[in-house]
């Protein structure tokens, strides 16, 4: 059963959200990449699934969006939920993510996206600015099962 984030108010209509998310580190595991969207809020690469793309195509697009990154995708760290409002669209939502490890990255341009900061951080200072609980818990597998 995938963990879950954030409470469900049983009144409140929610939609649907679906998203694929990444860890990309350099130096060993010693640094992961963040993104830090306009608001200040802090989150792992990635982001929604849109159309009929899948996990990976859905990656590859928001590193290039994110990043400026190429991107080989490797392990499959798995599914965990986040319910939350977004007050900056008004809306309630049911967010599934879905986590991988970056196993190769590439920096080839500029992000497409140029709202965002990027920020290379300790996997300790990530767990501290992520604000998703699901982007935590993420990481934290990671540092487990792969940064040993």
């Amino acid at each position: 059963m995938e963990p879950v984030f954030g409470k469900k108010e049983s009144d409140k209509p929610y939609k649907a959200r679906y998203g694929a998310y990444v860890i990309v580190s350099r130096h060993d595991g010693r640094e992961v990449i963040l993104v830090q969207a306009p608001n200040g809020a802090y989150f792992l690469p990635g982001g929604e699934i849109e159309g009929d793309e899948n996990h990976i195509e859905a990656i590859n697009r928001e590193m290039l969006e994110e990043l400026g990154f190429e991107v080989t995708v490797g392990t499959y760290l798995g599914e965990a939920v986040e319910y939350f409002y977004s007050s900056h669209r008004d809306t309630y939502f049911y967010h599934p993510g879905f986590f991988y490890v970056v196993d190769n990255w590439e920096k080839i341009d500029e992000p497409t996206e140029k709202t965002n900061n990027l920020a290379w951080v300790t996997p300790d200072e990530a767990m501290l600015l992520l604000k998703r609980g699901s982007h935590r818990w993420a990481v934290q597998k990671w540092i487990k099962e792969y940064n040993k």
